[in-house]
């Protein structure tokens, strides 16, 4: 990992060990019991993917679904994919600062503290969200035989099994509709991507972007890290915040630039985390016959966190804006798909010129506005 591009500023194998070292046990769970979750979810992610494709058609081209492998991982495997997809999105990044790490103050200090203080620290923000990830469509990632990948380059759908398992045992809820409702959540992702063929390469070349922008003093980037292992090791008070008040990563390394990229980025993100939700729920009726209190009983947990460093943890991380995408995102989908169908709200997977802009993620009618009345005129 360390011999990539970048990697002198991040050594990424003590991440990977930092964080599977600090990571949560999963929940106590027999052998035999765990060999049954991951068939079930196996199962519950082909039947979801028929589920999806019905209710979204949303068809991909000449994409089976062995092209983009589920995987089934662990709190570990789970780490290990992330990292290996966080090198390659950071190298521009990484590649600018150890460019700038010979000359001023804050490359001197970065270059004395050394890459393993920073695998160190990004290992243990890793270890945070190891623990509360239920799945993901990770398509950034190179494939190995470890992490297989579609034949194109494409991602593969993780299910983080140890995770589905300890939250449907805290909202006490049904088992087997909880993992297939989940299933149907991400699901719709691997949807979106293997459907949508210029999304991945239009969302990487956006985040490159972003992070290719970036003009900030290297110093500036490891004090957030350390701020954010600190409060996972107890270094920091409770409720205390620096002198910006506490912005996340994201907002502190923003040029003018950055700003425009992020509000697109930002957009593109509450549309496929919204569009998941509203499918989710489009579909959990017919097959999820628990989805009601599934639904009450999650919203509640994402909405209060477990406490103040949790809460203090997800706005560093910006993990807070990512909640507002769920919500704002749904309601956009909801919208849109009341007044103009299924048939017409998939016009926003066109181009990348029909997707909708952070406004119009507010005002749904202002891009039915902008791509069907301009289509119609």
């Amino acid at each position: 990992m360390t011999s990539i591009g970048g990697a002198g500023m991040v050594d990424w194998n003590l991440a990977v060990a930092t964080a599977t070292r600090l990571v949560r046990p999963g929940p106590e769970i027999s052998r035999e019991e765990a060999r049954e979750v991951v068939a079930e979810l196996r199962r519950h992610a082909k039947a979801a993917e028929e589920h999806v494709r019905a209710f979204t058609r949303m068809i991909p081209e000449g994409t089976e679904p062995e092209d983009t492998p589920v995987l089934v991982v662990d709190r570990a495997g789970w780490i290990k994919a992330n990292v290996a997809g966080f090198r390659e999105l950071l190298r521009p990044l990484l590649d600018k600062m150890e460019e700038r790490r010979g000359g001023g103050t804050g490359g001197a200090v970065l270059g004395a503290v050394g890459s393993k203080v920073t695998g160190v620290e990004v290992g243990m923000l890793l270890s945070f969200l190891a623990s509360r990830v239920l799945g993901q469509y990770e398509t950034f990632a190179p494939a190995t035989r470890e992490l297989p990948a579609s034949a194109d380059g494409g991602g593969r759908l993780l299910l983080v099994a140890p995770n589905i398992v300890h939250v449907e045992r805290e909202l006490e809820v049904d088992p087997h509709d909880f993992r297939l409702w989940v299933a149907l959540h991400e699901e719709t992702h691997r949807t979106q991507f293997t459907a949508v063929p210029w999304l991945r390469d239009h969302l990487q070349g956006e985040i490159q972007s972003f992070l290719g922008e970036t003009d900030v003093d290297p110093m500036t980037v490891l004090e957030r890290l350390r701020e954010a292992a600190q409060s996972l090791a107890g270094g920091r008070p409770e409720g205390e915040e620096g002198e910006d008040g506490g912005r996340s990563l994201v907002e502190v390394v923003q040029t003018p630039a950055q700003r425009e990229i992020l509000g697109r980025l930002t957009a593109v993100m509450s549309l496929l985390e919204g569009h998941a939700d509203y499918v989710m729920d489009g579909v959990g009726p017919e097959v999820v016959s628990s989805v009601g209190e599934i639904r009450e009983k999650f919203q509640q947990r994402r909405a209060q966190g477990a406490s103040r460093l949790d809460q203090a943890l997800r706005k560093l991380l910006g993990l807070d804006a990512k909640l507002r995408q769920y919500r704002d995102g749904e309601r956009f989908v909801r919208a849109v798909v009341d007044e103009v169908g299924m048939d017409g709200f998939n016009r926003v997977w066109t181009s990348p010129n029909t997707l909708p802009t952070k406004a119009e993620i507010a005002k749904p009618a202002d891009w039915i506005a902008r791509v069907h009345r301009k289509a119609e005129s």
